[in-house]
């Protein structure tokens, strides 16, 4: 019997394989930087890097005149010592509306020019420690400004109203559409179920395994950024969606391949993030037209209601997987409506003079 391969694993190998062919397109002198992080970052930071990197490359060689004759995979090392900060500033700005490399129209927002700047300086730092480059311009630019935004989340009545929905959808739709909703209701129920019990980010749900899931314990064992594994505790009704749906998918005959993922799709692989956003918008829209629900959204949901019943930001933070509780605390603490109400009654200025 061959050995199982994870969908983590199976994930790397794939982050591998891509990253291996993005080289073939960067400048030569990549490559070491790329071995170099490889047992401090995951693979699908490197892709990231691999990426955001080949986009600045292409910026300089058809915006800067200097490297006019060069190829991207010929240019030196010394091309980063001929770069400034100046450069660098206009690179930030082209990102912000550009035509990419298959003639795509591309913008960034705050947090995008923010990534691919915190990449370019990543890449610096790595040649400048190692003293092959002379200068760092990228340290002369500030980092854009994120300003921060109020968290979208379904309130206690709509979390109800989506899961009844979930449940009772199927007597509003046409014969087609009912027979497909059966076929995936109790799939979905578990799905939305399952974020809004426990918070798990949506990459962490499609890579659950059957065996990941504890019904002894009621906990399931989750891959969270970076690889480090915990195990999540849920409750009485995440555990009552997930064994329905298990019933179910013991009913299914998986692809070759497939057979330990816990959630399939409706070809009988394995769901992906895709798919889930998908489903949860679906049933969403019905529930609220304000608020643009997704996956990560049921998340802000599970976050904001276990603070405001517990008060715990560390524990917010530790069963969320946040790494830095400033994350959980920018993101929660900050949020407390309720609390900040009671301030506009708790000081009096003048006692009622009709007393």
């Amino acid at each position: 019997m061959s050995q199982k391969i994870t969908y983590h694993e199976k994930t790397d190998m794939e982050n591998t394989l891509k990253l291996r062919d993005v080289l073939k397109t960067l400048p030569s002198f990549a490559s070491d930087f790329f071995r170099g992080i490889s047992t401090t970052t995951s693979t699908s930071t490197r892709i990231k890097y691999a990426y955001d990197l080949r986009i600045f490359f292409q910026f300089i060689l058809k915006e800067n005149p200097a490297f006019s004759d060069y190829s991207m995979k010929d240019l030196p090392i010394t091309v980063l010592d001929q770069i400034t900060a100046l450069d660098i500033e206009e690179y930030i700005e082209y990102l912000k509306a550009y035509v990419g490399s298959h003639e795509e129209f591309t913008t960034n927002g705050e947090k995008g020019l923010k990534r691919k700047l915190s990449s370019l300086r990543t890449f610096y730092t790595y040649y400048y420690k190692k003293e092959l480059i002379e200068t760092n311009p990228t340290l002369l630019v500030d980092m854009p400004k994120l300003h921060e935004k109020e968290i979208i989340r379904l309130e206690p009545n709509e979390v109800a109203d989506l899961l009844d929905f979930v449940e009772s959808c199927g007597d509003q739709l046409n014969s087609h559409q009912r027979a497909y909703y059966e076929k995936t209701k109790e799939r979905d129920i578990a799905i939305i179920t399952l974020l809004l019990g426990t918070g798990i980010r949506v990459s962490e749900c499609v890579g659950l395994d059957l065996e990941d899931v504890d019904f002894k314990n009621n906990g399931i064992k989750v891959f969270r950024k970076g690889g480090n594994e915990m195990i999540v505790y849920f409750g009485t009704e995440v555990a009552d969606a997930l064994k329905k749906y298990i019933e179910v998918r013991n009913g299914i005959t998986p692809v070759a391949g497939h057979e330990h993922a816990l959630f399939y799709s409706s070809q009988r692989k394995r769901i992906n993030v895709k798919t889930v956003e998908n489903l949860v918008k679906k049933y969403a829209r019905h529930i609220t037209t304000t608020k643009k629900i997704t996956p990560h959204k049921l998340r802000s949901t599970y976050g904001t209601t276990l603070y405001q019943e517990t008060g715990d930001i560390y524990l917010v933070a530790d069963v969320l997987g946040h790494k830095d509780v400033n994350t959980t605390k920018r993101h929660y603490a900050a949020m407390d409506d309720a609390r900040r109400r009671k301030a506009a009654t708790a000081v009096r200025l003048r006692e009622n003079l009709s007393e």
